[in-house]
């Protein structure tokens, strides 16, 4: 099987470890085909109808961390506000461009990007609007790598200017499932470069590290033809709601609004996905370096 291994260390690394291969794949492999990311998600758009009603209403410049291949970067430039898109995956940011070179001039205007870490990435300039949609913040695996973000983000931000961004609610039977066994769902078409796609089996593996509180997906492709298999890592920190109001606080920030899956409800025991409105706290001090 090509890619990353499928099965992981149960072992978590020492403290003193500098480098981590494994959570290196799980933050990079699964943005580094637009093709299949754009198909996979394509459904997906309670988030960008969000997004974009915030963009509008902030009039804009939008920060938009983790802008991936443009999901919700264009729509917010097709209704007219500026973004700047910072993301770390090359494949993502190029499939971004070429879209841009097939809009009109004024929707491509309004876009610019930029590749870098959202941890350290300083751009010189505020906005009234910061978002990190879509997960893009359980890529942030430890307290140092949530500080340095929040620092960055406090940064960029008019005096009373907007964090918002959306988490997945750890889900305990997810949590708890056997790292030995694979979840099918139904085959699909999976994308190729000459358009026509491949018919895939796909199967899914999950493994929680309770320490570090991160869940490790291995997500498996066979090809219905035959030919080789291949899998792509995915590696999401579990934070907690209380958890992570209280690294918030303590960074910085007032939670202003707190939402259940893109709804105005609050959330309960049925919610999926919390989104989390916040302002930077006036008499704060934080610098994260």
């Amino acid at each position: 099987m090509k890619g990353a291994a499928s099965t992981r260390s149960r072992r978590a690394p020492s403290s003193g470890q500098r480098r981590d291969p494994e959570l290196e794949a799980g933050t990079s492999a699964h943005y580094e085909d637009p093709a299949y990311y754009a198909k996979t998600y394509a459904r997906r758009t309670d988030d960008v109808c969000y997004y974009v009603d915030l963009a509008v209403a902030s009039a804009g410049p939008v920060l938009e961390y983790g802008c991936g291949n443009g999901r919700i970067t264009l729509p917010m430039a097709r209704a007219g506000v500026r973004v700047t898109g910072v993301d770390l995956s090359a494949p993502m940011l190029g499939d971004l461009r070429a879209q841009l070179g097939r809009e009109p001039r004024d929707v491509s205007s309004r876009v610019s990007l930029r590749r870098g870490d959202m941890r350290s990435l300083r751009l010189g300039s505020r906005f009234p609007l910061v978002i990190c949609p879509f997960n893009a913040f359980l890529h942030l695996y430890t307290r140092a790598d949530v500080e340095r973000f929040l620092a960055r983000a406090r940064e960029h931000l008019t005096p009373r200017g907007e964090l918002v961004f959306d988490v997945s609610m750890p889900e305990p039977a997810e949590l708890a499932r056997d790292p030995d066994r694979a979840y099918a769902t139904p085959r699909f078409r999976y994308p190729t470069k000459d358009g026509s796609g491949e018919i895939v089996r796909y199967t899914e593996r999950f493994d929680y590290d309770k320490v570090r509180q991160i869940l490790f997906v291995s997500m498996e492709f066979s090809p219905v033809s035959g030919g080789e298999r291949w899998m792509t890592p995915l590696a999401h920190r579990q934070f907690y709601p209380q958890e992570l109001e209280a690294l918030l606080h303590y960074n910085g920030f007032e939670l202003t609004e707190l939402r259940s899956d893109f709804s105005a409800a609050p959330p309960d025991n049925q919610t999926s996905m919390l989104v989390y409105r916040c302002r930077p706290r006036r008499a704060a001090r934080v610098d994260r370096r």
